[in-house]
């Protein structure tokens, strides 16, 4: 039976020195990074109760008891509010057709997407599934042909990631973006532990993908804020972009997803080019569509 939570926990102290907290390395040791022991001695908690935490049977420490082992294991914020996550898990949606309506995208989110024409922009929602664009994120990303591809299901970053081959040609540094994934996806499925689509997701890349699966097994844990996405577009050649992950108010599951660029950059320049062919009443292109295999939708 899987042991999130202890996994975890593992994985964390396994990246601590002794030496790095104040203790003696006391030679040779079977375990990299901390002990249970050592972890336990430096929360201020007994090596029983720490142990029971590791084995899933945490669910009644305190917030001091979570805080000092976030201090002990040098978790980040995002990495603290996992581990709370995994030893309370939030209440999942009542009902699948709840979880489905989550995903629905306001007008007024649509309408501010369509006016938002000088730049890509998109809608992240669970599990990566892109929820709506428009058409300058169409026109860098190929979102329309990875929707039309049969599937019945919604663009998926994860799965173009990892699954579609011409994907490691379109993200320059796709390594940096596998991770970023998969540490999206850790969040996710800390948020949302009884997600069956989410564990279906999972399975699928970790059967199809041995770089999902050697991924995931490092339980990183990370937010999408902001960064610099470096692509090759099939049509203008290389961009670069810096991009912006927005929350949306009252949608709590969904992002806004813009990459920006300065104005007469190399990458604006190719922007406006690609923005006079998807204008309305635009002469179609040549089909040298963006990445969007069927089964990396």
């Amino acid at each position: 039976m899987e042991n999130t939570l202890g996994d975890f926990l593992r994985s964390r102290r396994a990246r601590i020195l002794p030496e790095e907290v104040g203790l003696p390395p006391h030679g040779r040791r079977r375990v990299q990074g901390l002990r249970r022991e050592e972890v336990a001695q430096l929360a201020g908690v007994s090596v029983d109760y720490y142990v029971r935490l590791e084995q899933g049977r945490g669910g009644s420490a305190s917030d001091a008891v979570l805080d000092a082992v976030a201090r002990v294991l040098r978790l980040d914020e995002v990495e603290a509010a996992h581990l709370r996550s995994l030893v309370r898990p939030p209440k999942a949606a009542a009902g699948s057709a709840r979880g489905r309506a989550g995903q629905r995208v306001t007008p007024g989110t649509r309408l501010l997407l369509d006016l938002m024409t000088g730049v890509p922009a998109f809608v992240l929602g669970r599990r990566m599934d892109v929820l709506a664009w428009n058409a300058l994120g169409d026109a860098v990303n190929g979102f329309s042909a990875r929707a039309g591809s049969g599937s019945g299901r919604p663009p998926n970053q994860a799965r173009h990631g990892f699954l579609d081959p011409a994907a490691r040609d379109y993200y320059r540094q796709w390594e940096a973006v596998a991770a970023e994934t998969v540490s999206y996806l850790r969040r996710d499925a800390g948020l949302h532990p009884e997600d069956p689509e989410l564990s279906a997701l999972v399975g699928e890349l970790s059967v199809r993908s041995e770089e999902f699966r050697r991924l995931w097994a490092d339980h990183v844990v990370r937010e999408k804020t902001n960064g610099v996405k470096l692509v090759r577009h099939p049509l203008v050649g290389d961009l670069e972009f810096g991009y912006e992950t927005l929350g949306i108010n009252g949608s709590p599951d969904q992002q806004l997803v813009v990459y920006t660029a300065p104005v007469d950059s190399p990458t604006a320049q190719k922007l406006a080019l690609l923005a006079s062919w998807t204008a309305p009443g635009a002469a179609p292109r040549a089909s040298g569509a963006v990445p969007g295999a069927a089964d990396g939708s």
